[in-house]
This record gives structure tokens, sequence and C-alpha cells, in this order.
């Protein structure tokens, strides 16, 4: 019960930090512009670090309420290089202060957390049958790097909303879980509060009815945050005399970002680039390019990672050795970089894969509701317009084809919605649609499909067809039939174009 009262009150801690820093950041320039590498269209303020470290702060003064003067070292320490990779991410939100001057300050923190904080990676653990890895004298500096890694794998997956704040709350959930296991409750009231300020940012952060994008980003100041507490809670965990957990149980529970960030670097330097150079290949950019709207993208995230961490921690649990439990993790490593060096065949794949779900894509434009016969036509546009919802405009137009099938079905309809990228409008347009196909399709005999804005990389017609040769026949031949408009009308208006208008296209349907 006091862990659950302590997770409430650190999402309110949380969230009243953001919301007055959101309220600074205008007036000191703390804003996350657009440009460059990145997809946001807005100016944005990126204090979500603030969030978390006030969380920090304030569970150091709630500490002994639960534990006494028990905890109040680690935290101490904890807080001490939490507030200098804040500042520091803060400054390079700023200023851009460059990598070289981050790694540095990185460093030293990491070396404040060995020496100060007593928290120093010594073992690896059972990596082959029988060999145990002791780091010796490399200790620290395989502490260091450890440290640094899993500060900028953090920062590296933060790239849409939603995601970073997602991921690292499944991590933290089941990190709980290995603490709570343990029966360490010191640690676990780290990770609890933590969670709490994580969920308080991610009321700012994530997509949902009611919030279109986000308000706020976790920013470097954030994001260099979390990776530090993610290292010192890992490595506190998984040494001493009796760990919570193996090193390599560790690798699990950060599965997805560290694997992101080092299949995207291997790649960069395979092609001869530097590997801390900003590009759109991570695995979230290759999603969002094959069309997946950014909640599905950080549903799959999330449960990717969910899936990964469940996999550590049930290895953990049924005390599978160590040494399985990391061969395992490199295959899915290999089996993952080799994915995503590929983006040419994976952004096909999982282009099908949404098809297949059914998921809405960003290039939904509408509703394609054909082929029926022309002298049914003014009754299954009054069955269409009812099986459209509320609250949003379209212009619903008729088309009549060359087409000579001997049916008579040569009238197809476009409702053209304007989604203009809107997540939740093109969710509520892909309702209309399955409803109009329960309604409509089944009873007539019509096909009832979304409408695809299908431009460059995102026409999907001479993907997946089982013959080339065959596709490309089939597509010529698509192309070649010829829509007269004949009908077209707006919601709310009469009707802009009457029968027989004679507006002829000169490019092909669009959907066909």
């Amino acid at each position: 019960m006091k862990f659950a009262v302590l997770f409430g009150v650190c999402v309110l801690i949380s969230g009243v930090a953001i919301r007055l820093s959101v309220a600074l950041a205008a007036h000191f320039g703390i804003m996350d512009r657009p440009g460059g590498h990145k997809q946001h269209e807005a100016s944005t303020p990126f204090v979500g670090g603030f969030g978390l470290i006030a969380v920090l702060i304030g569970a150091a003064m709630l500490s002994d309420r639960f534990f006494g003067d028990s905890l109040l070292f680690p935290l101490q320490a904890l807080i001490l290089g939490g507030a200098v990779i804040f500042l520091t991410g803060l400054a390079d939100d700023l200023w851009h202060i460059g990598f070289k001057p981050r790694f540095l300050v990185q460093a030293v923190v990491a070396l404040s957390m060995v020496f100060i904080g007593g928290v120093e990676l010594r073992s690896l653990g059972e990596l082959f049958p029988g060999v145990q890895i002791d780091l010796g004298w490399l200790a620290v500096p395989f502490t260091v790097f450890a440290t640094i890694g899993l500060i900028n794998a953090v920062n590296m997956i933060d790239g849409i909303d939603g995601l970073s704040g997602s991921v690292s709350l499944v991590s933290l959930t089941l990190t709980a879980v290995v603490a709570l296991a343990a029966s360490n409750p010191a640690y676990l009231f780290i990770i609890v509060a933590l969670s709490g300020g994580v969920a308080g940012f991610l009321y700012f952060n994530l997509r949902y009815p009611g919030n279109g994008r986000a308000r706020v980003f976790l920013g470097d100041n954030g994001s260099m945050l979390l990776g530090f507490v993610f290292a010192w809670l890992f490595i506190a965990l998984s040494q001493g005399d009796a760990p919570a957990m193996t090193p390599v149980t560790a690798l699990w529970l950060f599965a997805l970002p560290l694997m992101d960030t080092v299949g995207v670097m291997l790649r960069r330097i395979w092609l001869g680039k530097s590997p801390f150079r900003a590009d759109r290949y991570h695995l979230h950019h290759l999603f969002i390019r094959a069309g997946f709207r950014v909640c599905d993208v950080v549903v799959f995230a999330a449960g990717m990672q969910f899936l990964f961490a469940l996999i550590g921690v049930c290895g953990l649990l049924l005390a599978v050795p160590d040494y399985l439990m990391f061969w395992s993790f490199l295959g899915v490593f290999l089996a993952y970089s080799l994915a995503i060096a590929r983006p040419w065949r994976l952004v096909p794949w999982l282009r099908r894969i949404n098809c297949r779900m059914g998921l809405p894509s960003v290039r939904v434009r509408g509703i394609f509701v054909g082929y029926l016969p022309r002298e049914n036509c003014s009754h299954f546009i009054g069955l269409i317009s009812q099986g459209l919802g509320s609250g949003y405009d379209y212009q619903l137009s008729v088309y009549q084809t060359d087409r000579s099938d001997g049916d008579g079905r040569n009238v197809y309809c476009v409702i053209n919605i304007p989604s203009a990228g809107n997540e939740h409008l093109i969710g509520k347009i892909r309702r209309d649609a399955l409803r109009m196909k329960k309604r409509i399709a089944r009873q007539h005999g019509l096909e009832v499909r979304l409408f695809m804005c299908r431009e460059g990389e995102n026409d999907l017609r001479g993907t997946y067809a089982p013959s080339a040769l065959a596709q490309r026949s089939r597509i010529a031949d698509r192309r070649c039939l010829r829509s007269t408009l004949v009908y077209s009308i707006e919601r709310g208006q009469r009707a802009i174009q009457g029968d027989h208008a004679g507006f002829e296209l000169s490019v092909p349907p669009p959907c066909l």
C-alpha cells in the first residue's frame, strides 16, 4: 500500500514540476524547434527531465518515512550524479555542446558513481559454462563504459512521442519485480518513485484522445538522467554478495534501447559514417516509414520491450544458466541488427504486417467503396452517408469507369476525408470503414477499404506480388482505366457536381 501511495505522490510531483517548467520554457528558450532530422512540426518544451529530477529530490525527502536513514546515503549520491547529468543534458538542449564534452561529463559522473556511491560492475557472470567472468582491474573502466552506453541508449531511442517514456516504464516495472522478488525494499523504493516520475511525464508526452501530439519532450536533460538512473540500478542490483539479479538479466531488462542503439551505430560504421551522426534508421523511424501511426509504434515497442524483459525475469526466477541467457540475447541482437541494417527489406515487411493486422496507416485519406451498379447509386450513397460518423468533414465523390466485366458494376465511391496526419481521426475513419463493411459490403457484395495516399515509397502495389511481371501487367491494366466524375457532395453542402458533370480524370482512379 505504501508503494502505491509513493507512486501516486511521485506522479503528482512530476506532473506539477513539468507543468511549472512549461510555463517558463518559452521565456528561457527551453524549446525544441523543428528542423533537421526531427519529425515534429511545432516548437515544444523539452522539460521532461525537470519532472524526473524533482521526483528524485522528493523521494529523498520521503525516504525517512519509509526507511529512516538507511536509504539516504545511496539516494544522495544518486541525486548528486543525476543533477550533474541533468544540467549537462539541459546545456546540450540549449547550446548543443557536442558529444565529446557530454561523454567527458558522463565519464566523470560514472566515476563518482563508483567512488562515492560504491556502485561498481565487478563481474559479468557465468558467460561460458563453468567460467565466471570477473573484471578485476577492468571493473572501473568497464563501469564507465557501461554507464555511458546506457545513458546514450535512452537518449537515442527518444525519437517519437511517448516512446522512450513507455519503454522505460516497462523496464522499470519488470525491474521492480526483480527487486521485490529479491526482498530489496531500498531499491524498490527508488524504482517505484522513478516509475511515478515517468508516468507523470507520459501524461504530457503520450498521444491519446484529447492530446493529439506531445506537449513536452523528454529532452537530453531527461533522457540522460533516466539513462544514468538505469545504469545505477542495473549495476547495483546485479553486483555484491547477494545480488538481486545477474548482469545478463540487465541486458534483457534493457534489451530494446540497447539493441537499437548498438545496431544503428554498427550500421553507420558499416556505411563509413560517424556512429554519432543522427539519422532516421532507428526501428521507430522504420515503423513510421512503413505507415504505422506513432501511437501504434509506441504500443509495438513497449510490447517488444515487455517480452524481452519478461524473458530476462523468467530466466532469473527459473535459474536458467547465465551463459544460455547471454548467448540467446546475442542471437536476438544479431537478428535485430541484420533486420534494421536492411531497411529496404524490413520496411515492406512492416507494411505487410500493418495491412494484415488491419491497423490504420498514416497514409489514410478516406474510404473507398466499389463497385456498384450505376442505377443503384442514389440508394448506396444514402447507405454510405449513414455509415459515416460525425465530427469530421468529407467529400463524397462518385466515379464511373470504362471497365467491362459484364455485371454492370462500373461505379465506385471515394470518401475523401482530410486527416492531415491526425492519428485519432485516422482511427475513427478506420472504425467507420469497418462498420460500413459490416453493413454494406457483406449484404451487397461491395468492396470497402481504406483510401490510401500512394506516392513514392508508400505505393505498395508492386511489393508483394508472386510474379513481378504479372504484377506490373496488372498495374498497367489498372492505370489504363479511365474514370469520369459523375457526382460529388460535401458534408453539410449541396452537391457541387451533378450527374454527368463531364469532368474526366487525367490520372488513374486513386484507389484502383
